[in-house]
């Protein structure tokens, strides 16, 4: 009987590269914005808030990041009728609010990215950005 596999580990240098390009996305986009990148276990890796980000963004932000990561799709696929209960058993953590993505490499989910203070779909897309830049993809293979 087996008792450990072989994982993958999201790197702080991959973190750090994520929110670069998300940060470099929202400027082009004209956003400024809280960006959280956590690892398979919700742990914050890295973080920013631009200059003139909502204050209260960061922690949405971390939410988006950790709801992604645990359920290993983007926070708009978690049941809307689920929401309540997971926020609730989760002390207000998880969410299904836009702007949360998955870190998905080579099949296996090894972290989440949050967006917090742009409307849903900018938050979607300057999330993409971080992913496209470490070669992430934000829905498991088939």
């Amino acid at each position: 009987m087996t008792f450990t596999k072989p994982t993958l580990k999201l790197t702080h240098d991959a973190a750090l590269a994520a929110i670069h390009a998300a940060v470099d996305k929202a400027k082009e986009i004209g956003w400024a914005v809280d960006i959280v990148v956590v690892d398979d276990g919700c742990n914050v890796v890295a973080c920013v808030r631009m200059d003139g980000a909502k204050l209260l963004s960061m922690f949405t932000a971390t939410t988006k990041a950790a709801s992604a990561a645990s359920h290993s799709r983007p926070t708009t696929e978690i049941d809307p009728e689920m929401a309540p209960s997971l926020a609730s058993a989760s002390g207000g953590r998880l969410t299904n609010m836009a702007g949360g993505l998955p870190i998905i490499i080579d099949g296996i989910c090894v972290g989440g990215i949050g967006i917090g203070s742009a409307p849903d779909d900018e938050d979607v897309a300057i999330a993409r950005a971080g992913l496209a830049a470490i070669g992430a993809q934000e829905r498991m293979p088939d």
